[in-house]
């Protein structure tokens, strides 16, 4: 049987409006910042629009990823497609990593060859005001991300805010540059952002590496210990074998539960089910929760099989 496990419509679209706004804004942002290009032939502000086609591309994977992440449990996927966000992540990260590089060589390049710059004002006002607008957006969707238990929309935002600091950066450097005359300090602030962003970028890939490799979240840990520690203790039951993992939207928890062996089935299953629900409440997020039901005086028989494998608490 295929588990009925989805967001509710309202919640979907919660999720899907963020994305939406991030890649219209995301293009309105490369036009801006191409016509800025234009008109100054600075290689910070090439830098700047490179990043935002890096990041273009980028939120067009990311929209396709959270879209295949809504999708309820098929019979191919019986987990869900959750996971794609953790790609999602990384793929962004990977996104940031190129455009620092790209940033880097470009103006590097351009230094060797010759600066020159026209139209420094209004191409520094351009820029400052797509980076305060990026600046709201990012924070935005870090916030949706936050709230919503998406580590996709979290990881644009932060995209986002690279983008932001990349131009706050080419207004420092093209400012400089307007007081001093000195042309250089165009494509040095732009190196010194691409440093900045590539930093970024690489603790996406990190993130998104340990989400595939189901790395265990200390918060979530202490969380899932505190309830499982203080309503056993409530009940006289013991636990063990507690596992468990962000799937990206969902974290998936599951542990034993040692009662009495004169303990009900009902008595049992009554309390496992307030613990499970307990659980859910205090993640605060999608969350599946599931507990497996033994008997005290029989544990010890049961798991001296090999295929036992004890979880550490």
């Amino acid at each position: 049987m295929i588990p009925e496990r989805s967001l509710s419509e309202r919640d979907a679209e919660l999720l899907k409006f963020p994305m939406r706004l991030s890649l219209a804004v995301g293009f309105l942002m490369l036009a801006a910042k191409l016509f800025a290009y234009w008109i100054t032939g600075s290689a910070a502000i090439l830098s700047d629009a490179a990043e935002s086609v890096v990041h273009v591309v980028a939120v067009g994977f990311a929209a396709y990823s959270l879209w295949l992440s809504l999708k309820p449990p098929d019979r191919s996927h019986l987990y869900g497609h959750d996971k794609i966000t953790f790609f999602s992540a990384g793929f962004e990260g990977a996104m940031i990593v190129l455009a620092a590089f790209y940033i880097i060589f470009v103006s590097i390049q351009k230094w060797i060859a010759g600066l020159h710059l026209e139209n420094l004002g209004l191409g520094t006002v351009l820029i400052l005001v797509l980076g305060l607008i990026n600046g709201a957006l990012g924070g935005y969707l870090i916030w949706a991300g936050k709230k919503r238990g998406s580590l996709i929309l979290e990881a644009n935002g932060k995209h986002v805010l690279t983008d932001c600091w990349t131009s706050f950066g080419v207004v420092v450097g093209l400012t400089l540059t307007l007081f001093t005359g000195w042309l250089p300090f165009d494509p040095i602030f732009a190196i010194f952002v691409a440093l900045n962003i590539l930093w970024t970028g690489g603790n996406l890939i990190r993130r998104s590496v340990g989400g595939l490799m189901d790395e265990v979240d200390a918060k979530t840990q202490a969380r899932i210990l505190n309830v499982l520690t203080e309503m056993t203790s409530n009940a006289g039951v013991e636990f063990h074998g507690l596992r468990h993992r962000n799937a990206g939207n969902t974290i998936w928890v599951e542990f034993h539960l040692l009662f009495p062996n004169a303990t009900s089935l009902q008595a049992a299953h009554e309390l496992a089910t307030q613990i499970e629900e307990r659980i859910d409440s205090e993640l605060g997020s999608r969350a599946e929760v599931i507990s497996h039901l033994e008997t005290t005086e029989d544990h010890d028989r049961v798991h001296a099989r090999e295929h036992y494998k004890e979880m550490p608490k």
